[in-house]
């Protein structure tokens, strides 16, 4: 038996945080020499981070970069470690994996295939490598004063006879994936190093490319996700694997709070390469390779056998699995960006409804999670920026510290959400407040009032009258919010996004929009989830039934008018399917209207042609507001944050003929489906 003990590493790193970055890096190494292991896969990019963005055409952070990989060196005595920088070759920007064994480096192997949909602009920065060239890269070594040439390129590498390879992120998810070619080669490892951003789910794909990977090409699939909130919008789940002939052996923790967390197996080369032979497609490249770079003096240790099974978390398997990971995934974005931004804690205009209640259970989830994982000390210490934090001893006081809600009055407020308001923050243990503001908001309408020379009515001035409640909110929290060196955090979902139903410098005041990527519908059956049943491992949050039971209303009229948000707009998960058929789908109004007859029976089509025509209008008029909305966390493909991923144009036709056509569609309708 030929056996190898490989690990793979998982990195919170932070783009230009060449201090913190180095320390995780080598601080993985030693984990992993810790475990025994000889081959560690680290993430892409990990030296300078993956979101440098625009910052990646400094030649500073290429040569920060640089700077990095010489540093880690030493640390890599007896093994072999992949490092991802961006590397000039040609005056063309790429990005790398540098191989790195006992302290030498072997080359870099480029990227092939960019990642440039969605959330990711990789074509902007890099050029994709093209298939079977090599070249060279010279480069300078600062503490020798020397420069030395490398093999840069579509390359492997033979170590004392192990042959390994490498699959960077995106070259993975293309047809024509690196992995086939390389294991023509007789490549015994595949390297994995991935900044593959989380979105509902999205790990059960890469689990099937990863054991596809290793069954199809006979080889011990090693793959690294990067950890956390990296760089303010994605977040990155801290996937690990390590799979071989098809089999999974070993998996790591998603969604932890750690700085990086090391995985590793043993895997036996003897079984793939057997593997490879049985192939029938398998066709071994022959002769002298010049992708091959061979460094025959590398020692293999001799280890002993050892059985590994993956340890799966129970909520992995859950059957409620997209709760369960939003659960995790907004609570760990919200501490990395509470730590990296120096913040003091969070604030929240607690309205007592779905919206402002879900992200104060957020805040909440983000605690219990950090302190069950970490202990109390460990996230404290996490969290040292924070003045008085280290004499709080318990998750509950800790939330105290970190998150104060205000409930904000006017006359149109009423006794239920202030009620709801105040539940809900005792429950979680939140500093409360309660603001009046009545008086302020009085004062703009009767100073309108004087300057117009008439008095402002609800049948004539409603959504001015309904908006400068909102927006006389703002200031109060904001104050509050300085005074504490906090960071306000905006209420607005993705519905309201949508059809524009939030208030500019109102409700959508903040720094951060931690749910602007969910849906409403969605959002209001997991806090009813979160009321009875809550994530594995915590207890659930009765006091939710306060909000659960009420009908999201704004409001912002006055109580005889029984103001509802459905009642304004549509049902939510209507609203919600049109979003999805319009936007994500890019369906024409008269395609969507037939989708949503199907889908919703219920409605007469008059009715259903309306609201239709009503997301459409709403959807265009409101594109303005999307671009001036507070960074949001990407969560699924239908983000409509227009930085990320869906861009729309702010001054357009507004569908007008489209929507003719619908109109003329419904009226030709027989009597009987309108």
């Amino acid at each position: 038996m030929k056996l190898l003990r490989v690990a793979v590493a998982v990195l919170n790193q932070t783009p230009l945080d060449w201090r913190g970055n180095l320390a995780n890096v080598r601080a993985a190494i030693a984990a992993a020499r810790q475990q025994g292991a000889t081959v560690l896969c680290l993430p892409e990019l990990c030296l300078c981070g993956y979101g440098c963005e625009d910052a990646f055409q400094s030649p500073n952070t290429r040569r920060m970069a640089i700077r990095l990989l010489h540093q880690v060196l030493p640390d890599t005595d007896g093994m072999v470690v992949s490092l991802g920088l961006p590397l000039v070759v040609n005056n063309g920007l790429f990005n790398v994996a540098a191989m790195v064994a006992d302290r030498q480096i072997l080359g870099f192997v480029a990227k092939q295939h960019l990642a440039g949909d969605g959330i990711h602009y990789e074509p902007r920065w890099f050029k994709p490598w093209p298939m079977g060239v090599q070249d060279t890269v010279a480069m300078h070594h600062d503490a020798e004063g020397s420069t030395r040439t490398y093999p840069v390129g579509d390359l492997y590498f033979d170590l004392g006879g192990v042959r390994l390879g490498f699959e960077i992120c995106e070259d993975a998810w293309a047809a024509a994936r690196p992995g086939i070619r390389l294991a023509q080669k007789g490549v015994d490892l595949l390297l994995n190093p991935s900044a593959s951003h989380f979105a509902f789910g999205k790990n059960e794909v890469r689990q099937r490319f990863v054991l596809e990977g290793s069954r199809a090409f006979g080889v011990s699939y090693l793959y690294a996700n990067l950890l956390g909130n990296e760089a303010g919008r994605a977040i990155y789940d801290g996937e690990a694997m390590i799979a071989t002939a098809g089999k999974l052996v070993a998996t790591g923790p998603r969604f932890s709070y750690a700085d990086y967390r090391v995985t590793s197996a043993v895997v036996d080369l003897d079984v793939t390469r057997l593997q490879q032979s049985r192939l029938a497609s398998f066709q071994p490249v022959l002769g002298p390779d010049p992708d091959c770079v061979e460094m025959p003096g590398f020692r293999w240790p001799e280890i002993a056998p050892s059985e590994s099974t993956p340890q799966t978390e129970r909520w992995e398997t859950s059957v409620q699995i997209k709760e369960e990971e939003f659960a995790r995934a907004v609570p760990l974005a919200l501490f990395d960006y509470l730590r990296k931004s120096r913040s003091m804690g969070f604030v929240v205009s607690l309205s007592g409804g779905a919206d402002s209640s879900s992200i104060a259970c957020l805040v909440a989830l983000m605690v219990e999670f950090g302190c069950r994982e970490l202990g109390v000390d460990g996230f404290l210490r996490k969290l040292a920026h924070i003045p008085r934090l280290p004499q709080v001893a318990t998750p509950r006081a800790i939330i105290g510290r970190l998150l104060t809600t205000a409930y904000q009055a006017t006359r149109n407020s009423g006794p239920v959400t202030r009620g709801a308001a105040k539940a809900v923050a005792e429950a979680v243990g939140a500093e409360h407040h309660e603001l009046d503001v009545s008086t302020l908001h009085e004062g703009y309408v009767a100073m309108i009032a004087a300057a117009l020379g008439r008095e402002l009515a609800w049948d004539r001035d409603d959504v001015a009258l309904q908006n400068i409640q909102a927006r006389v909110r703002s200031p109060g929290i904001w104050l509050l919010t300085n005074v504490k060196g906090a960071l306000l955090l905006s209420t607005s979902n993705r519905s309201e996004a949508a059809v524009g139903y939030a208030t500019m410098d109102g409700d959508t005041s903040g720094g951060l929009a931690p749910i602007a990527g969910i849906d409403k519908a969605w959002l209001r059956k997991w806090l009813v989830w979160l009321e009875k049943q809550g994530p594995e491992g915590l207890t659930p949050i009765p006091a939710l039934a306060t909000v659960n039971v009420q009908a999201p209303t704004a409001e912002l009229r006055p109580q005889e008018r029984g103001q509802t948000d459905e009642a304004d707009l549509m049902p939510y998960p209507l609203l919600d399917a049109i979003e999805r058929a319009a936007i994500r789908d890019k369906q024409s109004p008269l395609e969507a209207f037939r989708c949503m007859r199907l889908v919703f029976p219920q409605y007469g089509a008059r009715q259903l042609g309306a609201w239709v025509e009503r997301f459409f209008r709403l959807w265009c008029r409101n594109q303005w507001k999307r671009e001036r909305y507070a960074p949001s966390f990407h969560l699924d493909d239908e983000n409509l944050d227009p930085k990320t991923w869906c861009r729309f144009p702010i001054l357009s036709g507004g569908f007008e003929t489209e929507l003719e056509e619908l109109r003329s569609f419904v009226a030709g309708l027989p009597a009987e489906d309108r």
